[in-house]
């Protein structure tokens, strides 16, 4: 492959491959011609100098949108940072992301939220969006954000960072009835987690073990927060989507949702780990799976795959969230919350489509439309000819271990090694430019600011 189309400077065309959009499978060739996709099917004719991959038996499916990272810049860079995680990202097909702003110092003002986009331009081998974050006082920075300036609003609505949390009733009200853009939620309830650490205290001292705590952040927990959001969103018509789905329970508070672009839709998203662990795998791993929410048991775990089968979870994300080996191997409750998860995320979902759960098509679905139709992103998530060339192309049967050696995290670990998944990542293209290929990183980050909330041009 010439460097010229490896770096999106001349075309592309890749030939013979199954590709998977729009719930559908056609074998077809794929014109790229610059950032964009030129031509699919009907024979197409690339220029002089044009480079060709042969993709016979493999799939070609549209990059991954993540709707919830930590990539943990500014401020905590020890454990990942702008640049080391879109690494990992792309080597894992996922092609754009969205970053959450419980960095240091957190992103609650509009000045903050533009520094992070220029630490992220040039560096950022993804296409990047930073989500403001809401306090219980910078209301007037939520209500002056303007479409393009953020891909959301995030409440943490129960313990987190800082001043992050915001618990008062009348600031959530100002929040829900004021925000001009998506609001993203974390929900779990304070008083309930902090009644139930309270029990866990008492039953086992100072050495709570990490299987406590489906316990301690439980259904209740989690349904009591989520249903506050629901209601306050139909209250005021704002456009909520609520993160991190972890119980049966929470599931009857969503339907689902034909137009994911509108104004007042309520909708939700699961991560992989919840499709993936279940409170069994503590033993095993122990902190290395403590995440908020946390994962919970089996038939959680079931309700969840049958809810994204049947479109009542909208979204799949990660929460990719590293921290180092070091801060996991403390106690509990000193031990962080949060696992790297971004450079495997399709490799999951393909196995558990493989597993029969859910098909390839829906996984695409919830991984790659529906967070361009939620969020208004232009000219993504899909393979269509005038859209951008964000895609990843998949050996069905090629074989991928996860081994410490191929990690590009910046912590260095992954809750997921010495598994091997049926699938492997072969190419990522970011913007046409080919980014990953052979277990390696290419050419240089190309990744652009997301056009957020443009609902004018509808996917």
């Amino acid at each position: 492959m010439t460097s010229a189309a490896a770096q999106g400077g001349g075309d592309l065309l890749i030939r013979g491959a199954t590709l998977i959009s729009d719930g559908r499978r056609s074998e077809q060739d794929v014109l790229i011609r610059g950032e964009r996709i030129e031509q699919i099917g009907g024979a197409p004719k690339a220029r002089a100098g044009a480079a060709e991959i042969e993709a016979e038996g493999k799939w070609l499916l549209p990059g991954l949108i993540d709707d919830q990272v930590h990539f943990r810049e500014p401020g905590h860079t020890h454990k990942g940072n702008i640049a080391s995680e879109s690494a990992a990202a792309v080597a894992g097909g996922v092609t754009s992301f969205m970053d959450m702003p419980n960095v240091s110092p957190a992103t609650v003002t509009r000045e903050r939220l533009a520094a992070k986009y220029a630490a992220a331009k040039g560096r950022a081998w993804g296409n990047y969006a930073f989500y403001l974050g809401a306090t219980e006082s910078n209301l007037a920075e939520i209500q002056a954000l303007e479409g393009g300036e953020a891909c959301g609003v995030k409440v943490f609505m129960g313990t987190s960072t800082g001043n992050l949390l915001v618990e008062d009733p009348a600031a959530l009200e100002r929040i829900f009835a004021n925000c001009p853009v998506l609001i993203a939620t974390h929900c779990e309830d304070s008083a309930v987690i902090e009644r139930n650490l309270d029990k866990a205290k008492r039953e086992h001292g100072n050495d709570i073990p990490p299987r406590a705590h489906p316990q301690i952040r439980d259904a209740e927990c989690c349904h009591r927060s989520s249903s506050m959001a629901v209601g306050l969103a139909r209250k005021h018509g704002a456009k909520l989507h609520v993160l991190h789905l972890t119980t049966e329970r929470e599931l009857e508070l969503f339907d689902p949702v034909a137009d994911l672009g509108v104004r007042d839709s309520i909708t939700a998203e699961v991560c992989v780990h919840h499709l993936w662990f279940d409170d069994r795998d503590y033993e095993r791993l122990g902190n290395r799976i403590k995440c908020n929410p946390a994962i919970k048991s089996a038939t959680d775990r079931a309700a969840l795959r049958k809810a994204l089968r049947e479109g009542r979870l909208s979204v799949i994300a990660t929460d990719h969230a590293p921290h180092t080996l070091e801060e996991k191997s403390t106690p509990y409750a000193s031990a962080p919350a949060g696992l790297p998860l971004v450079q495997h995320s399709l490799l999951m979902l393909l196995d558990l489509a493989r597993a029969g759960h859910f098909t390839v098509e829906r996984a695409v679905e919830a991984a790659c439309h529906a967070p361009a139709r939620l969020y208004g992103i232009a000219e993504r998530g899909f393979l269509r000819e005038g859209y951008f060339a964000d895609c990843v192309l998949v050996d069905p049967e090629g074989g991928q271990n996860v081994a410490r050696s191929s990690l590009l995290y910046k912590c260095g670990w992954s809750p997921l090694e010495g598994h091997r998944f049926r699938a492997r990542v072969d190419k990522t293209f970011v913007n046409g430019s080919l980014v990953f290929s052979g277990g390696r990183l290419s050419g240089t980050p190309t990744g652009k600011a997301l056009l957020c909330n443009d609902f004018n041009s509808r996917n």
